[in-house]
């Protein structure tokens, strides 16, 4: 009788072992494939925003390059939406992190589309087409050589790669899986169906580690043993912020409409670049691209700008991003949501100075990353990454419920079903 009670368990501790190596191939592989395609970015991002205004003697801060460039690159994202083989897969708009795999032949396209945005300066992160990417070449790929391995494990070990890789630990990938992990349909405990999203993860992380770091490197400095006011003051920022990043989300699907009543995305992204343009000579460069870097050149000075000029560029960013993921350009909104929520609680601190400058940005940063991307583990677990300091988790383990209250009926940073693109 004993040996019928262990055997499920053995044969599942057999299942896990002969699927690690897999994972840590997958997490492997998607850590490398991000870590290409950000170098390519960077590459083309130096080109023209370095090297190319350098040599015909333009400066790259000013209002006319940027206007310039960022209608170019709406130009050449919007070509190669219409006439790349694929149209540069599904528009971010409509897409949830993850999803179905894409077929293999629309991956070139929405390389071309997510690198040209990601260097041309568009508020978008690298995240959605990265993990579409990732999904694509690795359920190709192991449909090969791992023919027993369910595609939905494979599409979920490719997004649990790529989200360590993104964050630089496995234990974002352990929460976001969390909702998904019945998926895999392995029984046992919660920890044996993360088991291998965990492994992957887990290797993206060290993969992107050894490679030269994560994207998001952004560190504040300790905030010590926090008091009841601090308390108080997280649960007040964290749903105000949570609000302030609603003022885009409720507006989104009507602008994303108003796009594609243009009819091709050749219009509708140039123009989206356009209008790109004239928010960066408003903003700056300090609010162009993705926004991880320059969410860590704020911090490097946390009292170097004048509160209302940081809440300026919080309101420009979150006008940015709303604008680029609606006229089509291929990203994920993470990474600017981090920015804007760096930019606003770098703002609260300078109007209280009695709060902690780490404590006012990481509820600032969960209230925005909580109304834009909709997930209370991704929320708090960036903004408890971004302090460096585990005493701050629990108070924003507070923070996040009134946030969530905020956002919970709100419409979620969604395209309208129904509002097709034309290529």
């Amino acid at each position: 009788m004993s040996k019928h009670r262990q055997a499920p368990g053995g044969n599942r501790v057999r299942m896990l072992l002969a699927l690690a190596g897999p994972a840590v191939l997958f997490g492997v592989v998607s850590a490398l494939v991000l870590f290409g395609l950000d170098r390519l970015s960077l590459l083309l991002e130096h080109w023209v925003w370095a090297d190319l205004p350098a040599a015909v003697g333009a400066d790259p801060a000013g209002g006319w390059w940027i206007l310039g460039t960022l209608t170019v690159t709406g130009l050449a994202v919007g070509l190669t939406v219409r006439f790349v083989p694929g149209h540069a897969g599904p528009d971010s708009a409509a897409a949830e992190l993850g999803g179905p795999p894409l077929p293999p032949g629309v991956v070139p396209g929405l390389a071309l589309a997510a690198v040209l945005g990601l260097a041309g300066g568009v508020s978008l992160g690298p995240e959605n087409p990265i993990i579409a990417i990732n999904t694509a070449l690795l359920t190709a790929l192991a449909g090969r050589f791992f023919v027993r391995i369910p595609a939905r494990v494979i599409a979920g070990l490719a997004v649990a790669g790529t989200v360590g890789a993104l964050f630089g630990t496995p234990v974002a990938a352990a929460l976001l899986f969390t909702g998904l992990a019945g998926a895999m349909r392995t029984g046992g405990a919660l920890f044996d169906r993360l088991f291998l999203p965990l492994v992957s993860a887990g290797a993206g992380a060290v993969t992107m580690t050894l490679l030269g770091g994560t994207l998001l490197q952004v560190r504040l400095p300790p905030m010590g043993a926090p008091d009841g006011w601090d308390v108080l003051a997280a649960l007040v920022i964290a749903p105000l912020a949570a609000a302030f990043g609603l003022l885009g989300v409720v507006v989104f699907a009507r602008v994303h409409s108003g796009f594609r009543r243009l009819g091709s995305p050749v219009l509708y992204t140039t123009l989206g670049g356009v209008l790109l343009g004239l928010l960066g000579v408003i903003g700056g460069p300090v609010t162009l691209f993705k926004g991880a870097a320059e969410s860590a050149r704020l911090l490097q000075n946390p009292g170097g700008e004048e509160p209302w000029a940081l809440l300026g560029d919080a309101l420009v960013k979150l006008a940015a991003l709303v604008i680029a993921a609606a006229a089509g350009f291929r990203g994920g909104r993470i990474f600017p949501a981090v920015f804007i929520g760096v930019a606003a609680g770098l703002a609260v601190a300078g109007f209280v100075p009695g709060i902690p400058v780490a404590l006012a940005v990481s509820a600032a940063v969960l209230g925005l990353v909580l109304a834009v991307a909709r997930d209370g583990w991704m929320a708090l677990f960036i903004a408890v990454v971004i302090t460096g300091d585990v005493t701050v988790t629990g108070v924003l383990c507070l923070a996040v419920l009134p946030a969530w209250l905020v956002v919970t009926n709100a419409p979620h940073m969604l395209a309208e079903q129904g509002v097709p693109e034309n290529p």
